[in-house]
């Protein structure tokens, strides 16, 4: 069935093109969606104004792309997380973390499932590459993460050398005490 592409639909084209697709995906998803119609001769005088609207689209989003391309690539996402002596995170660092901290800092929405790490999360402390994908000929191939352990063990060393140091400072003051009794 010939169908005619009202928007760009992923892994098929762009709008104003002409997809010869079976009839069960033009009916039960192209069709409904209003993706498509059926290629008639006047879908067909139609198309050439989409094609020329899809084009210009195209070509702006090329330039946001690209642009968006050249920040991610620039930029570094600092992550801080428990770990392990070994430098073994205890939880992870996924991809969903990665896409809200893009939000958060960076104002860039990005849906996670286009952020490919190595594996499908990161667990061990150091700097990470990650490539986020945009479009089809558009991906960001040298976002950085850098994940450093967090520091939760100094405030409770500090606070068992405080304690330990109260406990000297008692025993000091216990023979001090004992030695003027004894005078």
């Amino acid at each position: 069935m010939k169908v005619l592409l009202k928007k760009d639909v992923d892994d098929l084209g762009f709008a104003g093109e002409i997809f010869d697709v079976s009839p069960g995906y033009a009916r039960n998803f192209l069709i409904p969606q209003g993706l498509a119609m059926v290629a008639t001769d006047g879908a067909l005088k139609q198309a050439k104004a989409w094609m020329e609207q899809a084009a210009a689209r195209r070509e702006q989003q090329r330039k946001e792309f690209a642009a968006l391309v050249e920040r991610l690539n620039n930029t570094t996402l600092d992550f801080v997380a428990n770990a392990g002596e070994t430098g073994k995170l205890y939880g992870s660092i996924t991809t969903a973390d990665i896409a809200a901290k893009l939000k958060d800092e960076l104002d860039i929405e990005v849906d996670r499932r286009w952020i490919d790490v190595e594996g499908k999360s990161l667990r061990n402390v150091g700097v990470h590459t990650v490539s986020v994908r945009l479009d089809g000929e558009f991906q960001a191939t040298g976002l950085k993460v850098a994940i450093t352990a967090s520091d939760e063990e100094a405030p409770a060393k500090a606070a068992v050398a405080e304690a330990e140091e109260v406990e000297v400072n008692e025993d000091v003051a216990e023979e001090e005490e004992a030695e003027v009794a004894e005078a």
